[in-house]
């Protein structure tokens, strides 16, 4: 069980494991480009081999990249569903460069149009990212909070997907967050052992791949995509010694992406919080 984080790629990737060691990370996620924006700016070279040259050099992996948030596969906007097959292309391209594991993306929301109007046009979405990108890495789908119209807050709807796809390499992240927010209670011993049921009926576990850690500022059920440091959120430390102490998880790295105590992201004490409930129950990193 590694812990680690989302790091920020600001100044390019040179940067980033550098940051990733100050705040003791093992595994890392980061943005490929702006989160906010359309706009795409390829990796030089050097970056590319500082970046793979340092990861190794301090043992931080996986290494995983995060889609940007504009993406959404059931848009019914044409020219926005090429924008977003474009860009999770691109990512998967310099996760490839990278030798990083996969590409995690929200799968966005249908718009009114209900999940069974959106659900071919996810799925025929899905085989076009596939098709246009380098093997290696996996196509990651994210689960939601049910905000909204998102699609994906419940187990079913992410496994139609897969299915329908049929590809070994689209995998599934779970946000702990988002699944709590969603109406599963992964804080609760019985609660988890239900959710991963489901989870392994409808997805199937070995499609799982990793977690994100993240506290809920909002309450079981609330549907609201609300992440909170650890401990200081519905889930709280008990919750999350509940969440690490199952085995499920034992084998998965989990990523920190919460406000940090300075409001800058994922910082040393969340990391060290998550590290301490580790060693706590005697896992191995």
């Amino acid at each position: 069980m590694r812990i680690g984080a989302h790091v920020s790629a600001s100044g390019g990737l040179d940067k980033v494991i550098d940051r990733a060691v100050e705040i003791g990370a093992e595994a890392i996620q980061i943005f490929g480009s702006a989160p906010q924006s359309w706009r795409y700016k390829e990796a030089p070279e050097e970056q590319v081999a500082s970046f793979k040259e340092k990861a190794r050099a301090v043992d931080i992996q996986p290494v995983y990249l995060h889609a940007i948030y504009l993406i959404n596969l059931g848009t019914p906007v044409a020219e926005n569903l090429e924008k977003g097959v474009d860009s999770l292309v691109k990512h998967m391209t310099l996760a490839a460069r990278l030798a990083a594991a996969g590409v995690i993306f929200h799968a966005g929301s249908h718009k009114g149009a209900g999940y069974e109007g959106i659900f071919q046009q996810t799925v025929d979405a899905i085989h076009r990212v596939l098709a246009a990108s380098p093997e290696g890495p996996w196509l990651i789908i994210e689960n939601s909070a049910g905000m909204g119209q998102h699609i994906g807050a419940r187990f079913e709807e992410i496994g139609r997907i897969l299915v329908a796809v049929d590809s070994p390499r689209v995998k599934v992240c779970l946000d702990t967050q988002h699944a709590y927010a969603a109406g599963y209670n992964l804080a609760d011993a019985r609660g988890i052992q239900e959710a991963l049921d489901e989870f392994d009926r409808e997805i199937g576990l070995a499609n799982l791949v990793v977690v994100h850690a993240n506290d809920s500022k909002s309450p079981h059920q609330s549907g609201v995509d609300r992440h909170e440091n650890i401990g200081e959120g519905h889930i709280g430390v008990a919750g999350f010694e509940v969440i690490m102490g199952h085995p499920v998880f034992s084998d998965l790295p989990l990523l920190l992406e919460v406000p940090g105590h300075e409001g800058q992201g994922p910082d040393k004490p969340n990391v060290d919080a998550l590290k301490q409930i580790r060693d706590r129950l005697g896992l191995a990193a």
